[in-house]
C-alpha cells in the first residue's frame, strides 16, 4: 500500500518533537535499522545514537537493503536517512543542545568498495555543513558522523586527504593498521568469535578476559566496541557493559531503551 506524503510527513515531524522528550542512549546501536516499521524514526524515537544500514550501488544508486537488490523498488539511502538527518539536525542548531544532536551512522557496504565509496563520497560532499571529517591530518567532529563497515575500501580511504567517512576496525586488529591515522572510530567482530555464553551461568573466566583484553587494546586507540550477533538478552547485555563493551547491538530497540533506563513503561 503506497503510503500518503501527508502521513509520512506528520511521523517524521512527530519523531523529532519526540526527540525533544528522549534521553539519548550512548551505548545503544540499531542493526540493521532499515528492518523497523519506520527505518531512522523508531531509533531517534528510542534514543539511539548509532544507526545502521546495509548499502548497497545499483545503476548509479545507494540502495539501503539486506540482499543484493535486483528486483523491485528499493529504499534509497539519501531518502531514509541522509535527508531527514540534515533536516533533523539543521533544525535543532538554534536549540537547547541534547545527546540527540550527535548522530553516527554507519554504513556497511555490500557491494563493491571503491565504487560504492566513489558514489558515496559524491552524495556526502552536499551534507558536508553537518559531517564530521578528517582534512589534512585532522579531524573534526561535527552533528554526524559515517562510519563504514563491511567492504571497506582502505587503500582509497588511505590516500585521501580529505574524507567525509571514518570507518570500523576489525577488534582482533585494533591498532595494526598502518598509515590510518583518525581513521578507526568503532572496532566491531562477531560475537561468537570471542564469546560462547548465552548468558545461563557464569561467563567463563577466560572468555571474559580475553574479551576485555581486546577492548582495552581497542579503547587505547580511541575506538568504541561493538560485538554483533550476541545474544538478546539482559544478562549478556550486562555483562557486556562491564567488560568495557560500549555499543550493544541490537533489533530490539524498546527493550535495549528499556534496559539501559529501567523505563519500567510497557513496551
Amino acid at each position: 500500500m503506497k503510503k500518503h506524503p501527508l502521513i509520512v510527513t506528520f511521523v517524521f515531524f512527530f519523531s523529532f518533537y519526540i526527540q525533544a522528550q528522549v534521553a539519548a542512549l550512548q551505548h545503544a546501536y540499531a542493526h540493521n535499522d532499515y528492518w523497523h516499521a519506520h527505518p531512522l524514526v523508531d531509533a531517534l524515537d528510542n534514543g539511539f545514537t548509532h544507526i545502521e544500514a546495509d548499502v548497497y550501488l545499483r545503476h548509479g544508486k545507494l540502495l539501503v537493503a539486506h540482499k543484493p537488490p535486483l528486483f523491485g523498488k528499493h529504499m534509497e539511502l539519501e531518502d531514509v536517512y541522509l535527508r531527514p538527518l540534515a533536516n533533523r539536525l539543521l533544525k535543532n542548531k538554534n536549540q537547547v543542545p541534547t545527546g540527540m544532536d550527535t548522530i553516527v551512522l554507519v554504513i556497511d557496504i555490500k557491494s563493491n568498495g571503491p565504487r560504492t565509496y566513489n558514489a558515496l563520497k559524491n552524495l556526502l560532499s552536499g551534507y558536508r555543513a553537518i559531517l564530521s571529517d578528517f582534512d589534512n591530518g585532522k579531524a573534526v567532529f561535527r552533528n554526524l558522523t559515517v562510519v563504514l563497515t563491511g567492504h571497506l575500501p582502505m587503500q582509497l580511504l588511505k590516500t585521501e586527504s580529505l574524507r567525509w567517512v571514518f570507518a570500523d576496525e576489525k577488534l582482533d586488529r585494533a591498532g595494526n593498521e598502518t598509515g590510518a591515522a583518525d581513521m578507526f572510530v568503532t572496532a566491531s567482530c562477531k560475537y561468537s568469535n570471542i564469546l560462547h555464553w548465552d548468558g545461563n551461568g557464569k561467563i567463563p573466566d577466560a572468555e571474559k578476559t580475553h574479551l576485555i583484553s581486546l577492548v582495552d587494546k581497542a579503547h587505547a586507540g580511541g575506538q568504541k566496541v561493538r560485538l554483533w550477533g550476541s545474544p538478546e538478552n539482559e544478562r549478556v547485555w550486562m555483562q557486556l557493559l562491564s567488560c568495557g563493551v560500549d555499543l550493544i547491538n541490537t533489533d530490539k530497540l524498546a527493550a535495549l531503551r528499556k534496559f539501559l533506563t529501567g523505563d519500567q513503561l510497557s513496551l
